[in-house]
């Protein structure tokens, strides 16, 4: 109530996470919340900015935006009415706010105590930095409600990691807020939904005659401290590690937001085109792209491009087929700051230096997944009427029936504007439930949800390198760029194979291995893998690893090896 100043982040278990002997509250907050800084103790300490973009004096970059959003209470449980992406008009950040609590403490003077998470998520970018903030607050009383105190130090993002802390005045409007109960209902359903979870030590417990040694994944990785959080899935049951900070525990590990990146061209773009080829056939994936999204400037040659291709990364325009070179170009750099739609289209064709047959070289282009997504868009709409989304489709007709966080249910679009165009290859934001109930859809439904067959199988079992056509599916990749960390880590003599191959936003991997008790094992592992080090493995014994870093390494083979033990890969 009078204002402090912290000169130093404080413990976020100890002064934000709902203690264990905390009472209940007894007044409700229902209302507006608005956050504002307008104090000068508010604290910045940079500590990675690999795109030099804050500069030593003020910046955009160490400010949070203002704070504007409608909450209900239940019980104990503070709930937005509006999650998901929020678009702030801020020059440097947009929001994500999840459920918080709210309890009483004695030194409270009768006050209510309230704590929320929330995320700072870059403009036009998928870089995640997850904060809290606490306040006071009664209905009763005057002031309604004290000055807030906030916090980010734990982030999912390679290129700019900070801390940033401080005083925010505060401002609670009480008032109904429209359509409270459908929030409530939504959010008891979500927490009802949860994929049964243990902490990541009970896989050991579980599984004691496996051997497995969980320190071994850590133990791989040359920054350790840089890993956000980690988790397998197997037998129903998300066995999940904590989400630790620069200051202790992030006290709403369940509502840490986590990056996709390029998982988005795995669980959105490749999603999106399965659900078409269920809904109106195969035929889909032989549509050319240059009906849907014309390249203006007719600088490629798109002839003969298809849906299908795009999704492999073959659409046969280039500008360098060595490994990852134009997803590392200043062409690229060019499309991904872009905003608009159409600087972004025409960026995205700007890859035309050389050409191939579609279909047969695998060039890694996040610009290529774009196209494809537009392509998606415009032949939707074609089907369903102007008002048609290809990312709602996916939403309403997968993430919903999931029932995977409201917080997911939106994604990066064209113009910073929820109005935009989704852009298919990055965007997603996920918490670990939603990780879990994604990964284990696509590793072990075959597509169906509810009996019904929602994914088109074929290309599904393609995607998870399955079936007879594991070894043929997609396009191979050929060579890998000295020092990537991804591409050290798909062809790693060490691993037992390193046949590799990219199928509809997947990428494959090639294993095969002696048993001592029967013949050679051969099997493929699917991967879906984000920038800055963020893999999510699905395995064909049921067993899908997630793990999210922003340290740029990729070392898989240590929870394969315990995946392994958890389940024979091989009848």
């Amino acid at each position: 109530m009078r204002g402090s100043d912290s000169p130093a982040p404080v413990d976020e278990t100890a002064a934000f996470a709902l203690p264990l002997q905390a009472a209940e509250p007894t007044e409700s907050f229902e209302g507006a919340l608005t956050l504002t800084e307008g104090s000068n103790r508010l604290h910045f300490t940079l500590l990675s900015d690999v795109f030099r973009l804050i500069s030593a004096g003020d910046s955009p970059w160490k400010h949070v935006p203002p704070f504007h959003f409608h909450f209900v209470q239940t019980g104990s449980f503070l709930i937005p009415a509006e999650q998901g992406l929020s678009i702030t008009g801020d020059p440097a950040w947009n929001y994500i706010v999840g459920p918080g609590r709210v309890w009483r403490e004695l030194g409270d003077a009768g006050y209510m105590r309230a704590s929320l998470p929330f995320a700072l998520v870059q403009r036009n970018q998928n870089c995640v930095h997850n904060g809290v903030v606490s306040f006071l607050f009664s209905t009763t009383r005057s002031p309604r409600i004290s000055r807030a105190f906030y916090q980010i130090t734990q982030e999912t993002c390679f290129p700019m990691k900070f801390d940033m802390w401080g005083e925010l005045n505060a401002d609670f409007a009480p008032g109904a807020v429209a359509a409270a109960p459908e929030v409530r209902a939504r959010s008891a359903a979500e927490r009802a939904r949860h994929i049964p979870t243990k902490p990541i030590r009970a896989l050991a417990e579980d599984f004691p005659r496996t051997g497995i040694d969980l320190a071994s994944i850590k133990k791989a990785y040359k920054h350790p401290d840089d890993i956000t959080t980690y988790g397998f899935v197997l037998r129903g049951v998300h066995y999940s590690s904590g989400c630790p900070g620069r200051s202790g525990e992030y006290p709403f590990c369940d509502e840490m937001r986590l990056p996709s990146y390029s998982i988005a061209k795995s669980v959105f773009a490749g999603v999106a085109l399965m659900r078409l080829g269920q809904l109106y056939g195969t035929s889909v994936y032989d549509l050319r792209i240059k009906d849907y999204v014309p390249d203006k400037d007719n600088e490629g040659d798109w002839e003969k491009t298809t849906l299908g291709n795009a999704s492999d990364m073959a659409t046969g325009n280039f500008n360098s087929d060595r490994y990852e070179a134009d997803e590392d170009s200043s062409v690229n750099d060019r499309f991904l700051i872009a905003e608009s739609l159409e600087a972004k289209t025409r960026d995205a064709f700007a890859f035309h230096a050389k050409y191939a047959t579609p279909g047969t070289t695998w060039v890694y282009q996040s610009p290529a997944t774009f196209l494809l997504t537009q392509a998606m868009q415009v032949y939707l709409r074609q089907k369903r009427g102007p008002g048609a989304d290809i990312f709602n489709l996916v939403r309403d007709d997968v993430y919903q029936p999931l029932h995977m966080s409201q917080g997911f249910m939106s994604t990066i679009r064209t113009e910073n504007s929820p109005a935009g165009a989704p852009t298919g290859y990055y965007g997603l934001f996920f918490n670990k439930d939603d990780v879990a109930k994604i990964s284990t859809f696509l590793n072990s439904s075959s597509g169906k949800l509810n009996g019904e067959q929602v994914l088109e199988p074929s290309r599904l079992a393609e995607a998870l390198f399955r079936g007879e056509n594991a070894g043929r599916a997609g396009v191979p990749i050929l060579g890998r760029k000295s020092g990537s960390a991804l591409g050290e880590a798909l062809t790693n003599k060490s691993l037992p194979g390193s046949d590799r191959r990219y199928a509809h936003g997947f990428w494959g991997a090639h294993m095969a291995r002696a048993q001592s008790d029967g013949p050679r094992c051969d099997y493929w592992i699917s991967l879906m893998n984000g920038y800055g080090g963020n893999i999510v493995m699905l395995l064909p014994n049921g067993v899908t690893f997630y793990i999210f870093t922003d340290s740029a390494e990729f070392p898989w083979a240590q929870p394969l090896s315990i995946a392994a033990k958890l389940a024979p890969m091989c009848n």
